[in-house]
Formats: structure tokens, sequence, C-alpha cells
């Protein structure tokens, strides 16, 4: 472990009441963060889980899937759910909901996401360059949840591109309006996935924004990447998200590496299957066999990654539709291939960089407080 060491005497991660330890985030992503997998992760390892990324609007209007989304095991604690929304009203409805209602004990709001089609209505990461929006959305959260004690926190880009750069401010609003934590993803929304995270951004978020916690996101591959972030950016935590695909023992890596423990080595082949088999009864129960099975598919070449599996084998594992079939499929492997050291590395999407498609005007002016109109549908987060 050598220097790494000397990170782990920080004072332990608090997000509003909760202690977070490891200072670990499982950052939200569309169509994998669900209730299944979350528990998958939280077997492997303490932090915070943060489920699928929802509308205010879906929530306030009370979208059936939305409202299937938002569900929780009985022994996730605390229960985080992410908010999106571009307009401060319906922002406080949906926060005063989850309070009133005991929906969740502690709102992440997310203003990362860089797909054109949110971009292109001034939702997303476009939205914290419009100053003032961006801190009356953060104030109405905030307003609705903190007299219950529910901490809200607030993850964002570096900016819209490089020449509209906006972390800094949204850090120092975000904190001036009652925020309990922020967290970067050391990229532009013109960077989307590609290239490399600027971690350099984090350690000056960090400096600027001093009576709050600030968690860096973008890059970590591995407990090392994590242990390295913290080390070089002095962040308060850190948020994983692509990283984890196929390989949720990742967080049993973490809660070792800030532990000051070894790092354990990758499972073999035998091991990944049993996680795999897990993986999916998980999803069985949540969603039933056909669908569950089907929504695995996604994770199958990330868990595979590196593993000398056939071509026919590996097809054969992205069309699996019953538990039955996986068995199957499962018994063909190999169990005593070791990790291999291929599989290493990023993971998930990357894609290129692009021009940020915006709103006409949106530039013209920051301090401009009029709601994007129909921004508010169901995407990614960021």
């Amino acid at each position: 472990m050598g220097p790494m060491t000397a990170t782990l005497s920080k004072p332990a991660l608090k997000i509003g009441p909760y202690e977070v330890d490891p200072p670990v985030v499982l950052a939200p992503m569309a169509g994998i963060t669900n209730v299944a997998f979350r528990r998958l992760c939280r077997e492997y390892g303490a932090g915070l889980y943060v489920c699928e990324m929802i509308t205010s609007r879906a929530l306030v209007e009370r979208h059936p899937t939305t409202m299937q989304m938002i569900t929780f095991d009985p022994d996730e604690h605390p229960r985080s759910m992410q908010l999106y929304g571009v307009d401060p009203a319906t922002m406080g409805q949906a926060a005063r909901m989850i309070v009133d209602e005991g929906l969740a004990d502690h709102i992440d709001m997310n203003f990362g996401c860089p797909v054109p089609k949110v971009t292109r209505k001034g939702g997303g990461s476009a939205l914290p360059y419009k100053r003032r929006l961006f801190g009356e959305i953060v104030r109405a959260a905030v307003r609705a949840a903190e007299p219950a004690g529910v901490p809200v926190t607030v993850k964002f880009r570096i900016g819209i591109d490089d020449e509209h750069i906006t972390y800094l401010d949204a850090g120092r609003i975000a904190e001036d309006n009652g925020a309990a934590a922020v967290a970067l993803h050391g990229r532009t929304a013109a960077q989307r996935y590609s290239g490399q995270a600027d971690w350099t951004a984090i350690t000056r978020l960090k400096e600027t924004v001093r009576s709050i916690p600030v968690l860096g996101n973008g890059d970590i591959f591995s407990a090392q990447d994590a242990l390295r972030m913290v080390a070089e950016t002095g962040c308060d935590g850190v948020v994983v998200g692509r990283g984890c695909l196929g390989r949720p023992w990742l967080f049993r890596d973490l809660q070792a590496a800030f532990a000051g423990e070894p790092i354990p080595e990758g499972p073999s082949l035998g091991e990944v299957t049993r996680v795999l088999r897990r993986h999916a009864e998980l999803l069985a129960d949540h969603m039933g066999e056909q669908k569950g099975l089907r929504d695995l598919r996604k994770h199958m070449a990330q868990y595979l990654r590196g593993f000398p599996v056939g071509s026919d084998l590996r097809h054969r594992f992205g069309l699996v539709s019953s538990l039955a079939e996986l068995d199957d499929l499962l018994a063909d492997l190999d169990p005593d291939v070791p990790f291999p050291s291929d599989a290493e590395g990023p993971r998930g999407r990357q894609g290129s960089a692009g021009k940020v498609v915006l709103p006409e005007g949106w530039l013209d002016d920051p301090d401009e407080l009029c709601v994007p109109t129909e921004a508010e549908i169901d995407h990614n987060g960021g």
C-alpha cells in the first residue's frame, strides 16, 4: 500500500446525519442501479448506494414505472434517491413528497447528464450555467427536506465545455443554499464519458467549498484509483459509476483499501459465475424471471471481460432468457481460470466528445431565471 495509507487518517465522511464508511458512493446509472444490483453491491461492502435517477415531475405525478424504480430493500439504510429536475417548484414538491411519505432518507440531485436530448432543452449539465435557476432548485429541495433531517447533495460536471466552466460557481451556490455535500465528475458535458477525467478540478473545488464534503467522480476503476484520487485531490470521498459494472466486488476492494488492509485478488472464473448467478437471482426476484434475465444480458460482457470464453458461448450468454439456461451456460465455464489482468481498466460507455446542443440563446444570460420547458424527460445520469 505504501504512502497511500496516509490518506486514511481523514475524518469519516458525513452526509447530513449519516456517516458513510468507507467514503464510497455508488453513482446512479439508468437501467443498472436498481434494487437488485444495489443489493449485490451492498453484500460486498458498506457505503452509500443511490437508486436509479428519477425525474421530479414523474415522482410528483406518480408515474407507475417511477414508483417501481424507487423500491428499496427493507435493510437498505440510508435509502438514497437521486432526483433530476429543472423547475424549483416541482423539485420542492418532489422533496416534500419524499419527506411526507417517508420515501427516502437522502436526496441526491443530478446536474451531470451530458445526453444531447437533455441539454438541448436546458436540462442536465447545461443547467448549472443558469446560476440563479440552479440555486433556486437546490434551495427548494433543501427547504423541503432539511427540517425532516433528509440531507440534499448535488452532483455536477466541470462545465458545458472548456469555454463555459461552471463547477466552482455551482459548488459555492450549492453550499450557500444548504447542500450537505457536492460531487464533481471531472469532465465537461462536451467530453461526455470520453478521454480522461480531470482530477485537478476536484482539487480546486475542494479548495473552494470549505464547509461541506466534496466527493470526486470519474475514472475510478480500481480501489487503488480511489486511494489515488483522495491522495491527489484531498476530496472527502469517491463516487463510483462505470467502474463497478460486471465487478460488484469492487466495493469489497474499496472497503479493504480505505481500512488500510491488503486489496483482495480478483476472483476466479468460478467465483465470477457465482456472482453472476446471484445477480440473476436478485433480478428475477425483483422483476420476474423472464424480464430479470433479459435485464442481466447487458451485464454479461462486463462479467466475462478478459476471461477465455469463446465467441459462441459469449453470444449465447447475451441471449439468455431463463435461470435454467443460465445454469447450463455457467456449467460450461472452467471455474479454475484466474482473474485476467486485462479485465482491469476502463469499462462501460466511453464514446467520443462532441459539441453540446443547447437551447437557442442559452448562453446569453447566466442570471436568467426562466425555467426551461420540456426538459424533464427520462434519461441517464452523468
